[in-house]
């Protein structure tokens, strides 16, 4: 659809997308299918329908349309101008706390034109903005976005490109690649790890993560991510199976001090 971006969520007040109060705006489609996904709704690039079977009350009016919620669509379709207005909303909140908007997902540069044109619109407003990404696109798609964003915040998985492909269904390769040059191009650059039970949660896994990092001199901020289970519930209601991917505590630890020995700031 022309001019229009498919999204799924916006999240207000968040606190763990980028600095400061923000808006984080969750678009829809991803070209990665992590086992652990925290958002499995958000894979698909088109509306889905989703039954919540806590919700439902048994009314059997369905047909008339769901009343409790148990019945939703996931996904809409929305214009830059109107979802301008959406996040103009929290501009009081940005100026205080020095936050802003970050488009996340699913896979903001599936739709890079649409976050391109949403992009320059905040720029318009002064409205600091932020580009949470898989890494996993072309690398035209980046180009097309980046005299926008102030910060990428950029995730890094597992650097076993075999490893990666068993657990998100695509290899680690062009993402790599990407993370390159963006940090060569100068952009301001947040590199997120998240941290997954039986996936990247040995010494050694963690070690190459960040022995990996360390070669980019200009990256000046990792940030660990603890793999959680709140996301159980989506999971149920779409049918599929969870898994276990928590990580323990010490596992966190250990990534932590393994960031802090190489120099690299851990969260």
């Amino acid at each position: 659809m022309k001019n229009l971006g498919l999204i799924f969520d916006i999240k207000r007040f968040s606190i763990h997308d980028g600095p400061g109060i923000r808006t984080t705006v969750f678009f829809k489609g991803c070209p990665l299918s992590c086992a652990w996904c925290h958002n499995p709704e958000s894979i698909s690039a088109e509306p889905l329908d989703v039954f919540h079977p806590s919700l439902c009350i048994k009314c059997g009016r369905c047909s008339e349309g769901c009343f409790s919620g148990a019945r939703e669509t996931v996904g809409r379709w929305i214009s830059a101008p109107e979802l301008l207005a959406e996040i103009e909303k929290d501009i009081p909140f940005y100026m205080e706390s020095g936050g802003g908007v970050t488009f996340s997902g699913g896979e903001p540069l599936l739709q890079h034109a649409f976050l391109r044109e949403i992009l320059s619109l905040c720029a318009d407003r002064g409205i600091s903005t932020a580009v949470d990404t898989s890494g996993y696109a072309s690398w035209n798609s980046f180009e097309s976005i980046l005299e926008f964003p102030d910060l990428i915040l950029f995730d890094v998985k597992h650097i076993d490109p075999v490893k990666h492909l068993e657990y998100t269904e695509v290899d680690n390769r062009l993402i790599l690649s990407n993370l390159s040059k963006l940090i060569s191009s100068g952009c301001n650059v947040i590199v997120r790890v998240l941290v997954a039970k039986g996936f990247n949660d040995d010494r050694k896994s963690l070690d190459d993560i960040a022995s990996y990092l360390e070669r980019f001199k200009k990256l000046k901020r990792v940030e660990p991510v603890k793999c959680h289970a709140y996301a159980s519930v989506k999971y149920t209601d779409l049918g599929l199976d969870p898994g276990d991917f928590v990580p323990s505590e010490k596992s966190m630890d250990l990534f932590k001090d393994i960031l802090s020995a190489r120099g690299l700031e851990g969260g």
